[in-house]
């Protein structure tokens, strides 16, 4: 099993489309790429931890590949936006990419110069990558939060 963590808005989103595709074994949500120890998420709310909201995604690498991954985040939110996916606003709803090792920050990179290059989108890709940060699942009520209310589709 393969881990990828990606932020993109409201975690809720994020994680239901996740959770949908062939060969994502799990999704969790939760807190990532901050400054402070076990943050909540009226911590994360208040802006000052520096975390964002994140999906980590458990997959099978033999049914669907990190590039896979990689091309469905991009394309479920605005990766060109700055602390902000549509009227949520603030750095913890920054697009993010947290590679879990060297290959997943060199294959992460490079499909965002792709991206700028063939200038899919009219503002260059704000994305940031970073290495491996330690990761704070949120509290039990978020996971899973759209299936509990009983969504059968999301547009995030």
């Amino acid at each position: 099993m393969k881990e990828a963590i990606f932020g993109a808005g409201c975690f809720w989103g994020v994680e239901y489309k996740f959770s949908k595709l062939d060969g994502v074994e799990e999704t969790n949500v939760g807190y990532a790429a901050g400054v402070s120890e076990n943050p909540n998420y009226q911590t994360v709310c208040s802006g000052t931890t520096g975390h964002a909201e994140v999906v980590k995604v458990n997959y099978d690498e033999s049914k669907i590949s990190y590039l896979d991954l990689l091309k469905f985040f991009f394309q479920i939110h605005d990766p060109t936006q700055v602390n902000r996916q549509g009227p949520d606003v603030g750095s913890q709803y920054r697009s993010l990419i947290i590679a879990s090792n060297s290959e997943q920050e060199k294959e992460a990179l490079n499909y965002i110069e792709e991206l700028n290059s063939s200038k899919v989108h009219s503002s260059k890709v704000a994305t940031i990558v970073q290495g491996k940060s330690e990761y704070y699942p949120a509290e039990e009520y978020h996971q899973k939060y759209l299936e509990k209310k009983g969504v059968t589709s999301c547009k995030i």
